[in-house]
């Protein structure tokens, strides 16, 4: 495995930064000696990651084309062109078939799914031109699985799984590692901590993170396009 001294990876741009997941990536590719720029909404909510991480923050709509293709115009310029870009935004909604709001529908399905594709876009872009870099994409339980009244979620994460493994073939050929990391479970926070009577039963950001890290360090002839993660509790 490649050692941390010689990590090939330099630059890294986080889309949908929160301080849950994505706040643990930051922490862990800055750990590696990577710049790191966070991508989000709202950017007020990264401040202490940002301060506790060296990270800068940048404000961006994923589903939009035109906030994308602005948020790595300013990246190239604060820190060059990211050589890894992760794809870590999704859009929610629950609720009974027959109640879904269609335009709620489509917007959730626009920022799991085609914000996925705009970002992956303009990664390659970037990356065909080095033949050098990693696309990661967060999936969750349902990328491989539809669970009742949630709908909007599935659609938007099956679609995005099917986009990982089509540039994922695409890709490799040329140098771009890309993959698809399915969450299956829920993940432990500050504000929804494991059970006394159930250790391990949630997923550990930071253990999630050495997994992202752990991929990017794949040599070329062994690489993997999908990992699965699940604690105990969670049924195959």
């Amino acid at each position: 495995m490649t050692s941390e001294s010689t990590f090939a990876f330099q630059r890294a741009l986080i889309v949908g930064a929160g301080q849950g997941l994505s706040g643990s990536l930051a922490r862990r590719f800055a750990a590696a000696g990577m710049q790191v720029a966070l991508a989000a909404r709202n950017v007020g909510k990264l401040e202490s990651l940002c301060a506790e991480t060296g990270a800068q923050p940048f404000a961006c709509n994923a589903a939009d084309a035109g906030s994308v293709e602005a948020l790595f115009r300013a990246v190239e310029a604060a820190i060059g062109a990211p050589d890894v870009v992760v794809y870590n935004a999704s859009g929610r909604m629950r609720g009974a078939i027959e109640t879904l709001d269609p335009e709620g529908v489509a917007q959730a399905i626009a920022v799991s799914a085609y914000g996925g594709f705009l970002v992956a876009q303009r990664a390659a872009k970037l990356m065909l031109g080095a033949g050098h870099g990693a696309i990661l994409f967060t999936g969750a339980s349902a990328s491989i699985k539809g669970y009742a009244q949630s709908a909007p979620f599935a659609m938007g994460k099956f679609a995005l799984r099917g986009l990982a493994q089509s540039i994922a073939r695409e890709l490799a050929p040329k140098g771009i590692h890309v993959a698809h990391f399915v969450i299956d479970g829920g993940i432990r926070s500050a504000t929804r901590p494991v059970p006394a009577d159930a250790p391990d039963s949630l997923l550990d950001p930071d253990a999630i993170a050495e997994t992202y890290v752990h991929v990017l360090h794949q040599p070329r002839s062994a690489w993997t396009w999908e990992v699965e993660l699940r604690p105990w509790v969670e049924r195959f």
